[in-house]
């Protein structure tokens, strides 16, 4: 049992090492005893039992939220990483690809414009301005375009292949044509001139007119047909045979629709009624035949305005422009064969090129001078094409006035 409490019976708690007894404990420290601290002092005194952190900036480009409501992808100077913020890096990205695209769309139209300028620039060029009095300047422009029987540029095989007979030396056109661009907004068209027609040559008498060519050259031709017509000839080309083909070839052959089949020794082919593709020998072939056809010279210069028409309609088709090899062959072989006025700029060229797709669409007109016969006995010059002067002058009026024309059915003869 336990007795009445005696203070022999209470024990002092055991100090822990290293603390001091609490005040009135009675228990003695074995630490040398200090005088107790001020307030001031007390105040350093740090709590070890309340956790702390250490802030640290965060490294760039952390897409995490920082400390202190910083937004994320902000680095711990507040900065974005890379500099811009998502929003604008995207936007900045979709600049550089418009910028790279506008480069690549520069660059192709600087090529397509500088391969005909080169082109160009290669071009034969011929005094073709006739001296003297010359007609008054009409409306709209009026051009001559001339397929001439040169062999220049031909191998011994070429011409062989192409049935062309060898150079015997001189030139003869062996197609005359009148382009005539509209300034007022009419249909361009392309008028044929027989060459088996019987005019006056300046200088030389009545002869046919692709004489003139073989006795004056592009000069003496331009002046003739300024003559006969009272049409100003506002620029010259010219393409020989040798060019012919090479552009064909160079645009990967040519679609035309043949008629009926024709066979001609003389011109080397040996077709298929239908519509087929043509190389460079066969259309060659094709717009100099004259004897496979019952119509003669004046089915010849109705071909021949189909298939120029076809050769510029295949010139513009996106497998030649957007084919960077094949539009710079389309270029160099025109160039090659290309014979040019020495007052014909670039931009009057490319008038002609355009009036002639535009006959190959359907949008141009396809024209003859009209023929009173085909079978005209002359003195001088065995049998030739006489126009039929009416209605020839009429047209050459319209021409000059740039009045609307009416091209007539195909295969039908004027007159």
């Amino acid at each position: 049992m336990s007795g009445p409490h005696r203070p022999d019976d209470a024990r002092p708690i055991p100090v822990q090492p290293g603390t001091r007894p609490h005040p009135g404990s009675g228990q003695r420290s074995s630490a040398p005893s200090r005088p107790p601290r001020r307030l001031s002092e007390q105040a350093d005194i740090v709590d070890t039992r309340r956790s702390f952190s250490v802030r640290r900036p965060q490294p760039r480009g952390s897409s995490g939220g920082g400390p202190g409501g910083r937004p994320p992808g902000r680095d711990g100077r507040g900065e974005y990483a890379g500099g811009l913020p998502p929003a604008r890096r995207r936007s900045f990205r979709r600049r550089r690809i418009i910028a790279l695209l506008l480069v690549v769309v520069v660059g192709w139209m600087a090529f397509l414009v500088a391969v005909p300028v080169r082109a160009w620039n290669a071009v034969e060029r011929v005094a073709n301005e006739p001296t003297g009095t010359r007609p008054a300047p009409g409306r709209g422009s009026t051009f001559l375009l001339v397929g001439s029987d040169s062999r220049q540029g031909l191998t011994a095989e070429q011409m062989q292949e192409m049935a062309t007979g060898a150079d015997e030396g001189g030139k003869r056109a062996d197609s005359i044509m009148l382009v005539h661009v509209s300034d007022g907004g009419g249909k361009p068209s392309i008028v044929s001139i027989p060459r088996d027609s019987y005019v006056a040559i300046p200088g030389h008498g009545n002869n046919k007119i692709n004489a003139a060519y073989a006795f004056g050259g592009a000069k003496l031709l331009t002046q003739t047909v300024e003559k006969v017509t009272d049409l100003r000839i506002d620029g010259y080309l010219e393409i020989g045979f040798g060019g012919f083909a090479g552009v064909v070839d160079s645009l990967g052959g040519v679609d035309i629709c043949v008629p009926a089949p024709m066979k001609d020794d003389k011109a080397g082919i040996d077709l298929k009624a239908g519509c087929q593709s043509l190389n460079g020998p066969d259309a060659l072939g094709y717009v100099r035949s004259r004897y496979s056809d019952p119509r003669g010279d004046l089915g010849r210069a109705e071909r021949q305005r189909q298939f120029l028409g076809a050769v510029m309609k295949k010139a513009a088709t996106p497998s030649t422009v957007l084919l960077p090899t094949r539009y710079r062959a389309f270029a160099d072989a025109a160039s090659a064969g290309l014979v040019v006025g020495d007052d014909t700029t670039l931009s009057e060229a490319v008038s002609v090129l355009q009036a002639m797709r535009a006959v190959g669409n359907g949008s141009g007109l396809s024209l003859q001078v009209p023929v009173a016969t085909a079978a005209y006995s002359t003195p001088n010059a065995g049998v030739a094409v006489k126009w039929h002067t009416a209605q020839a002058n009429a047209l050459f009026t319209a021409l000059r006035e740039d009045a609307d024309l009416v091209a007539p059915p195909p295969g039908t003869t004027p007159g």
